[in-house]
């Protein structure tokens, strides 16, 4: 699909003009440069005001510095209405058109797992580890979830090496394990592991499905962490077919660490999770500004699934928190209207983005690819007012970092203890206590938990919209 817009230059001519005259002063021309540094920045200023759900709010363009990095620029002009904690919805990728098929690759050499910075009442610091990626070095290392690393190379973790051991190392490690005693107000030391050297890993989104047996009833337990593109629309169409075989009474799906993703992978997880009464049915409407005025509506399609039938289960437990997102809001407020009375949210409120990013290109611009806010996202009953609170869970529980965390799925799992309980007597447990087992009444503060820091996505389109200047 190729539109066209018409250019707005006035602030642009100005900026450029002021500059050409400055440099005919040295008897240089030098246009070139300039217009190649501003003219990406005047694209982007262009597709906003056709396409930006929020265009009434763009600055006058002379207010605007053009000569601004693209994700700056993008910032600079955004409106207030794109943000949230800190998150700019709208965000500019620089691609590598070379490596651009390889996305399901870590971005750099990784030891393969999670974990979030913690301080203790004493002031030490540890790092608390969420999830592992199979075939890791933190795998080969025999580093489980739950883990405290209170130490590298015989040294305290410190507040800012976060960088230095989780997201970017460049080298083998020796790591410290320990648990932090109350009672004495000090690290206790439990052992060590030998890190391997950091590699590029695959990073698996569906990190877990297992199916378990509690009193008499069956569960399907499914752990994703990321709405992907098109092999992740596979994984579930192939889970759905396992799902099909084994006939569990209740699914469910973990997506406390998911930030979203791709739209058309969550229709197709949505469908997946659907009743038959939802089938051919409106999923999710999709919005954009009064100057295009359209609407763009999913379907809970059943040539999405194998075979197009629905499963067949009695209850849909989804777990969330705080960084729940964007694509997976989607799922959760879209299977509502359908399935009154047998959908329960457990952990605490989501993240609350009712709005999705589409995808703008330029032929003149390859290396930019624009995700701009263009849609607000609402479910069949035309429910999306979850902005400000998020969703709201059946029973609220959040995880207790410093404490044991369990194994995701497990019955030590502390945000797994009341849908057990559910699962058993059909009602969640009257207070929050009853569900902590022996965790510590206290925890660990969160200094910094990364999932804070990941993109919010609701991607809805795989195919570009070039748009030409």
């Amino acid at each position: 699909m190729k539109q066209k817009i018409h250019h707005s230059l006035a602030g642009y001519l100005c900026a450029v003009t002021t500059l050409l005259l400055v440099c005919a002063s040295c008897g240089q021309d030098r246009s070139g440069e300039y217009y190649a540094l501003i003219r990406p920045k005047q694209w982007i200023y262009d597709v906003m005001q056709e396409y930006y759900l929020y265009y009434q709010d763009l600055p006058a363009e002379e207010e605007l510095d053009f000569f601004l990095p693209p994700q700056e620029f993008l910032s600079a002009a955004a409106s207030e209405q794109d943000r949230k904690n800190g998150v700019l919805y709208s965000h500019v990728d620089s691609v590598n058109i070379a490596t651009a098929e390889s996305r399901a690759l870590s971005e750099n050499p990784t030891y393969g797992y999670e974990a979030v910075m913690l301080q203790a009442e004493n002031g030490d610091y540890a790092l608390q580890v969420l999830y592992i990626q199979p075939e890791s070095p933190a795998e080969e290392a025999g580093l489980k979830r739950g883990d405290i690393i209170i130490g590298a190379n015989g040294k305290a973790i410190q507040s800012d090496d976060y960088e230095r051991y989780v997201s970017t190392p460049a080298t083998a490690h020796t790591f410290t394990l320990g648990t932090y005693n109350y009672d004495l107000a000090k690290m206790d030391t439990l052992g060590t592991v030998q890190m391997p050297a950091p590699r590029i890993i695959e990073e698996h989104n569906l990190l877990q499905s297992q199916l378990f047996s509690t009193g008499n009833r069956t569960a399907a337990y499914i752990l994703y962490n990321n709405f992907g593109e098109e092999e992740d629309i596979a994984q579930w169409q192939a889970l759905y077919t396992q799902l099909a075989s084994a006939g569990p009474d209740d699914i469910i799906v973990d997506l406390r660490y998911n930030p979203g993703g791709y739209v058309a992978t969550a229709q197709t997880v949505t469908t997946v999770l659907a009743p038959a009464s939802a089938s051919g049915q409106t999923m999710l409407t999709m919005t954009s500004n009064d100057k295009l005025n359209q609407t763009q509506t999913y379907l809970f399609d059943p040539a999405l699934i194998p075979g197009g039938t629905a499963l067949s289960y009695q209850n849909l437990y989804i777990i969330t928190g705080p960084n729940t997102a964007s694509a997976s809001e989607i799922v959760i407020n879209c299977l509502r209207p359908y399935m009154s009375g047998c959908l329960y949210q457990i952990g605490t409120p989501t993240f609350g983005k009712n709005v999705a990013q589409a995808l703008y290109t330029s032929e003149e611009h390859p290396a930019l690819e624009l995700w701009l806010t263009t849609y607000r996202l609402a479910n069949a009953e035309g429910n999306s007012d979850y902005a400000e609170e998020g969703l709201l869970p059946d029973f609220e529980l959040s995880e207790s970092y410093g404490n044991t965390l369990g194994e995701l799925g497990a019955a030590d799992d502390l945000l797994m203890q009341p849908i057990l309980i559910h699962m058993t007597t059909g009602a969640f447990p009257s207070t929050e206590t009853e569900t902590r087992g022996t965790n510590n009444s206290r925890s660990m503060k969160v200094i910094d938990n990364p999932i804070d820091h990941k993109p919010k996505l609701a991607r809805v389109s795989h195919r570009p919209l070039y748009i030409h200047p």
